[in-house]
């Protein structure tokens, strides 16, 4: 595809998009020279009219250009299936279950704004912004050809897209016609994931190495898991040995499947799913002066902005000093962030505040990020958005 116009950012506004983030915000233009459509490829200059990068281009988002190469190189089909095959090699390298996995996380697989989740036979789809929904047919036909998969379903429903122009509603089978309700596997665990009707695509594969990490915690323990989703934490603290869980989510349709789940896996007995507000149920639980050996809490995003941050700070606050009054002395705090605006740092001095509000002491077992298959670019600090950290609470 022709390169139609050059974009120039302004002096000083360069150092971000040289250092390797791949996002030019509107803020950070000078001019551009050449005629152009939403959509299309732009190369991007700094001030000293040095080429930085080729992207695609939107006028009407804020993020004005995503880069999706250095260089000066044809952005055509080749190019697509290099990426993929690239981003493929990646998780096969580190991945136990490279066919149940994120294959390609956007921007960190350098395809801004692309997301492909395998779940072995099946593959779900985002493209959230223009300049990659354009070329979404290309990407079809290309994962069509290199892993022949039984059937693609687009889950184009985020709202993110609409700041991009485009249809924030769009959700349907591109090759093939399956059930939505499929099989997929963590940690060699089987469960169902809904890619039609769940959260985002329908599983998170980003806790993967996490849940593993609840091994040695759970013998014999009486657990706490609030926002459990479909019950990923709570099939795996059951098989790793806890007596009994108690598990919370606001969601009937995802406790429905968190209890299939906790089926399939023969550990319904030991697993209590309750259709609840976890913040309610915290307040509860702890007036009652209810114990438990392990408190796990892994929370939606609280905030999706920097300006609501401070709301997003009280409510982590809230949830970690009642799940901290609930643990046993001796037992373990398991929390989690996926908020990027609340920083690894921010984040402990909150549990840490929190923990201090609650007179109890805390001791840190470990402070983990999202699994491979969510890789991260320090380049762009977005990229990095979980924390999974593990505390003793004395």
């Amino acid at each position: 595809m022709e390169v139609m116009a050059k974009v120039f950012l302004r002096k000083g506004a360069q150092h971000r998009v040289e250092s390797g983030h791949p996002w030019v915000y509107q803020t950070e233009l000078d001019y551009i020279d050449g005629d152009f459509q939403g959509g299309e490829l732009v190369d991007v200059y700094n001030y000293r009219q040095k080429f930085i990068g080729r992207g695609y281009i939107n006028p009407k988002s804020q993020i004005i250009v995503r880069i999706m190469t250095r260089e000066q190189e044809a952005i055509d089909r080749d190019f697509f299936k290099k990426r993929i095959e690239t981003a493929w090699d990646y998780r096969k390298r580190f991945l136990n279950e490279p066919e149940y996995c994120r294959l390609v996380f956007g921007e960190a697989d350098f395809l801004p704004a692309l997301i492909v989740d395998k779940f072995g036979p099946y593959m779900v789809i985002q493209t959230l912004a223009l300049g990659m929904d354009v070329h979404k047919e290309t990407i079809v036909s290309i994962l069509d050809e290199l892993f022949q998969p039984e059937g693609i379903f687009e889950r184009n429903d985020v709202p993110v897209r609409r700041l991009e122009g485009l249809d924030a509603k769009k959700v349907g089978y591109l090759k093939g016609s399956f059930p939505t309700k499929i099989k997929v596997l963590e940690n060699g665990i089987p469960f169902y994931a809904d890619v039609e009707h769940g959260q985002k695509t329908g599983f998170f594969y980003d806790q993967r190495e996490n849940r593993l990490f609840l091994k040695p915690l759970m013998a014999g323990a009486e657990v706490l898991d609030c926002f459990c989703h479909t019950g990923s934490f709570a099939v795996h603290a059951a098989l790793y040995g806890a007596k009994k869980i108690t598990s919370i989510d606001i969601s009937e349709e995802a406790i429905e499947l968190a209890k299939e789940n906790a089926a399939m896996n023969g550990v319904s007995e030991v697993c209590n799913f309750q259709v609840a507000n976890a913040f309610d149920a915290l307040r509860t639980l702890s007036d009652e002066k209810q114990q438990f050996d392990v408190v796990i809490l892994d929370p939606p995003a609280f905030t999706k902005s920097r300006s609501a941050l401070e709301g997003a700070a009280r409510g982590y606050k809230e949830i970690n000093l009642r799940g901290l009054k609930m643990v046993k002395p001796g037992g373990y705090l398991v929390t989690c962030s996926c908020s990027y605006h609340m920083g690894r740092d921010l984040f402990l001095a909150i549990v840490n505040d929190a923990a201090r509000d609650a007179k109890r002491t805390i001791r840190q077992v470990e402070y983990r990020t999202q699994a491979k298959d969510h890789p991260i670019l320090p380049a762009s600090a977005e990229t990095e958005y979980l924390k999974f950290l593990v505390v003793q609470v004395f």
